[in-house]
C-alpha cells in the first residue's frame, strides 16, 4: 500500500518531504496531538495534516477514522473525495473506505472480493476538548496513557462553560509558539491592543516547578486581563494570578485568577502541521459571562493570538534554539529557560527546518 513516507534505517516512516530533523521526528510523533475541531467532522471528509503526515477524517457508521490521506489504488487524496453514510468514496475510481478504514467496494469489479492493500492504514483517536486526538506511531485502537494528553483545570467542572475556539495557522515552528504562550515579559508590548498595559512592564519575580510532565509556573503581577475599554470591573491595585501548565511537548494551559472566584482557563495547543507551520487550538473554559454569545471569545480569542501570531512569523531563527548559548536570556525567561531545558531531556537534538 502506498503510504506517502520514507523509511529509515533508525526506526519509523517519515512523511515524505519531512520538514524535521528524523531523529526530532521519531521522538515528536510519539505524543498525541490534536487535529481538528470535533465539530469540522460532518459533511465531507476532511484534509488536514500532522507533523508533515497528510492525514484525512472522516466518519462511517457514526464512526470517526483517522487514516493517511491518500487511496491506496493510485495516491489521490481522499480528502478530495465525497462523504457518504458509509464513509468516504474516492474522486479518482470511488472506491468507499468505511469503518476501521476498510476499502468496501470498488465500482470496477462490484462482485470481486477485495485484497488486503486497498484498507487504509489507520490512526488511533480520542475525542477530548472538543477536539481530535491522534498518535502517528501508537497501534491503530490504541488508546492515551493516563498523562499522555494534558488535564485542563475546571474542564468538566459545574458552572464553567466550555468554549472550543476556532483553531489559527501560524506560519512558524510550534516550540517558536509555545515559548509565546508560556512569556510574561511581552504583554505590555505585544498585547497592547487587546489587554497589555504598555505601562505595566516590569516583571516579577516567579519561579518555575518541574512536573512529571513539564513544568508549572505561577506569576503573580498587577497586569489586568479584562478586555481595553472595559470598564467597571477592575479592582484597584488587585494582583492577578497566572497559572501556567506546560505538557510537553506543546501544550499548556494557562489559569488565569479573576477578582474573586472568576476563572478563566485557556488551553495552548500547538499542533505541528510541519515544522514551519503550527495549527493552534484554544479551548477555553470560564466560570463567569456564560449567558454571554460565544462569539465575542472567538473574536477576541483571535486578536491575541493574531497578535502573537506576528511575532512568531518574524522571529529569526525559525526553530527553537535549544543550546542556551544561542539567544541571550533575562530573568523574566525563566519559564523559557525551563521549557527549552526539558526538550532538550526529551533527546531533541534541535528544531532545524529543512
Amino acid at each position: 500500500m502506498a503510504t506517502a513516507a520514507i523509511f529509515t534505517p533508525e526506526g519509523p516512516a517519515l512523511p515524505r518531504n519531512c520538514t524535521f530533523d528524523p531523529a526530532d521526528w521519531a521522538i515528536l510523533a510519539r505524543h498525541w496531538y490534536p487535529v481538528a475541531l470535533v465539530r469540522e467532522i460532518g459533511d465531507a471528509p476532511l484534509g488536514t495534516k500532522l507533523l508533515d503526515q497528510p492525514l484525512v477524517i472522516y466518519r462511517a457508521e457514526g464512526e470517526i477514522v483517522v487514516a493517511p490521506d491518500i487511496c491506496p489504488h493510485r495516491g489521490v487524496p481522499l480528502s478530495m473525495g465525497a462523504q457518504t453514510g458509509g464513509g468516504v468514496v474516492c474522486a479518482y475510481h470511488g472506491l468507499t473506505f468505511g469503518a476501521g478504514g476498510r476499502c468496501v467496494h470498488v465500482p470496477a469489479h462490484p462482485a470481486k472480493g477485495i485484497p488486503d492493500r486497498m484498507h487504509l492504514k489507520t490512526y488511533p483517536h480520542v475525542e477530548r476538548y472538543g477536539l481530535i486526538w491522534t498518535c502517528l506511531t501508537a497501534a491503530p485502537g490504541a488508546r492515551p496513557e493516563p498523562g499522555d494528553i494534558l488535564d485542563v483545570p475546571h474542564w468538566d467542572e459545574p458552572g464553567y462553560q466550555q468554549i472550543v475556539c476556532p483553531w489559527i495557522d501560524i506560519h512558524g515552528f510550534a516550540g517558536r509558539q509555545m515559548e509565546g504562550f508560556l512569556d510574561v515579559a511581552h504583554f505590555a508590548f505585544v498585547h497592547t491592543g487587546t489587554f497589555g498595559d504598555a505601562n505595566n512592564a516590569e516583571v516579577p519575580a516567579y519561579k518555575p516547578r518541574t512536573t512529571e510532565h513539564g513544568f508549572e509556573a505561577e506569576y503573580w503581577s498587577t497586569v489586568g486581563n479584562y478586555p481595553i475599554g472595559v470598564s467597571g470591573r477592575g479592582v484597584p491595585d488587585f494582583r492577578w494570578l497566572r497559572h501556567f501548565r506546560c505538557h510537553l511537548p506543546f501544550s499548556a494551559s494557562l489559569e488565569i485568577h479573576f477578582p474573586g472566584a472568576d476563572r478563566l482557563v485557556v488551553v495552548n495547543l500547538a499542533s505541528p502541521v510541519s515544522a514551519k507551520v503550527t495549527r493552534l487550538f484554544a479551548p477555553i473554559a470560564r466560570n463567569f459571562d456564560t449567558d454571554l454569545p460565544v462569539q465575542a471569545v472567538y473574536d477576541f480569542n483571535l486578536r491575541v493570538f493574531q497578535e502573537d501570531k506576528a511575532i512568531v512569523e518574524a522571529q529569526m531563527p525559525e526553530e527553537l534554539p535549544l543550546d542556551p548559548m544561542m539567544e541571550a536570556h533575562i530573568p523574566a525567561d525563566m519559564s523559557s529557560l525551563a521549557y527549552r531545558r526539558l526538550l532538550r531531556d526529551m533527546g531533541l537534538s534541535r528544531f532545524f527546518t529543512a
